[in-house]
């Protein structure tokens, strides 16, 4: 008989990833229907929202990064770059082909040398603390790096704690390892803090009905909430990991999308703890970088790193063990992830174009943050905070009790009625805060602000709240 649905891993099944969910699919269908049939639907276009895709939403590549990539794709151009090439484009190739041999070919399972040690350096530079290349490990993106550390952790008996909401990688990777997920709730009215005395208390009830919670997943600049922890929540999280000897696995992707507070890194108050007391350096520490974020916004390009701090040798060889099962990341990706963290410096030929399109994107994702924010303000039943970083935002919505009955008749979560009916009615795409996880009868929805042309995106929600608020009223 052929495969069916009972006949597969459970844990596959039972897996939700909301972000490509039903509504992503749902737009892809109109999508398709409006490149059929033009005028058969309310809107022209879908606008896809409900993920960080920059470069689907016309955010420009940066031309050194790109340019850099052509010539280690295609040597040849190096004998004789065009005109527009910059010579510091043409060095930084030739420096890495030396090293790479070519981007065709694997490399070790944890990456080419030179990347690494860029890495190191930049880890260094922003943290004022050492790093050391032998412990950084280059990854198709951070998805890559955050679903091997769960694998690594995820056995009988044992709980990896996830923040609620969350992203749904978490959740999802849990599923597929067969793992047990601890949540911890953020405190959302005061913008999404973590109190340390809650996590405490989550910590201790997990251990009470017989699961050890093994790993701490955080995510700053927080996905979906957009909030930045400040330093001294950073240092509260890292000493209750140190009395509960639990990993760290911090995911900083959005670490240079700041518009309010400072960034600062799980490595630095880290080594800051150890230089006060070296117990601390008993604590285990994975953070993970990305070039799918920032100003960068090269998705499809899966480059990224995992900083592993504190861990003894024998797990790091098991680490090891796992990247060299899939081989190497993606040779280009790791090109990328050099270019992020070793990009044009003053003098170079390329830094005045980099330095001019790098500010272009971060003052137009500041400008649509606010933009998008200021329209959610002003619709009743809508609230939210203001953008602090990363790329989205997550307004909590009031929706009638009628809404609510009408949903559980379609067997549908009420936000994810919302915003199907945003989607079929606007083209808008977002994702409900079902699919992250929320305090029981609240509702909320996660959006990006990367699209273009918000006041057309911020008008066509403002009429269908108010359409939706009064079909259910």
């Amino acid at each position: 008989m052929p495969l069916r649905l009972n006949d597969l891993n459970r844990n596959v099944v039972d897996a939700q990833y909301a972000v490509r969910g039903a509504l992503a699919l749902r737009a892809e269908q109109l999508r398709e229907q409006l490149h059929k049939d033009p005028g058969s639907l309310p809107f022209k276009y879908v606008i896809n929202a409900n993920i960080g895709n920059p470069q689907q939403l016309d955010q420009a590549p940066i031309t050194f990064y790109r340019q850099v990539l052509s010539l280690v794709q295609y040597p040849k151009l190096i004998e004789s770059p065009p005109s527009y090439i910059k010579p510091d484009a043409v060095r930084r190739a030739k420096f890495l082909l030396d090293h790479i041999g070519s981007v065709g070919a694997y490399s070790a399972s944890n990456g080419v040398d030179v990347i690494r040690e860029s890495v190191a350096r930049f880890i260094e530079e922003r943290d004022g603390y050492p790093a050391d290349p032998d412990c950084i490990y280059l990854t198709a993106g951070a998805s890559t790096g955050v679903a091997n550390l769960i694998r690594l952790v995820a056995r009988p008996g044992n709980g990896v704690l996830i923040p609620i909401p969350q992203y749904p990688l978490y959740s999802a990777s849990l599923s597929l390892e067969g793992a047990v997920a601890i949540h911890y709730h953020l405190s959302e009215k005061d913008n999404w803090t973590l109190h340390h005395d809650y996590l405490e208390r989550r910590i201790n009830e997990a251990a009470a009905e017989g699961i050890k919670p093994t790993m701490l997943c955080v995510i700053n600049p927080g996905n979906p909430t957009g909030s930045v922890m400040p330093d001294e929540d950073i240092e509260n999280i890292l000493k209750i990991a140190h009395e509960h000897d639990l990993v760290v696995l911090a995911d900083e992707v959005y670490q240079a999308n700041i518009f309010e507070g400072k960034f600062h890194s799980f490595k630095k108050i880290r080594q800051r703890l150890v230089s006060q007391d070296p117990k601390y350096n008993s604590i285990q520490l994975a953070s993970v970088h990305s070039t799918s974020k920032g100003y960068i916004g090269e998705c499809g390009q899966r480059g990224g790193y995992l900083e592993l701090v504190g861990f003894h040798q024998d797990v790091l060889d098991q680490i090891y063990k796992m990247a060299s099962i899939s081989l190497c990341p993606v040779v280009s990706g790791q090109v990328l992830t050099e270019l992020m963290v070793n990009p044009p410096k003053e003098g170079d030929e390329s830094f005045d174009e980099f330095t001019k399109e790098t500010s272009h994107i971060r003052e137009t994702l500041r400008e649509r943050a606010q933009h998008l924010y200021e329209a959610f303000k002003g619709v009743e039943g809508v609230s939210c905070y203001p953008p602090q970083g990363a790329m989205y935002l997550y307004p909590f919505i009031t929706l009638p009790a009628r809404a609510v009955e009408e949903a559980a008749k379609r067997g549908m979560q009420p936000d994810e009625m919302y915003c199907m009916d945003l989607l079929n009615e606007t083209g808008i795409c977002v994702i409900p805060g079902s699919g992250f996880g929320q305090e029981k009868d609240t509702f909320h929805f996660r959006t990006t602000f990367l699209a273009p042309g918000g006041d057309i995106i911020s008008d066509q929600f403002v009429a269908f709240h108010k359409r939706f608020i009064e079909k259910w009223h």
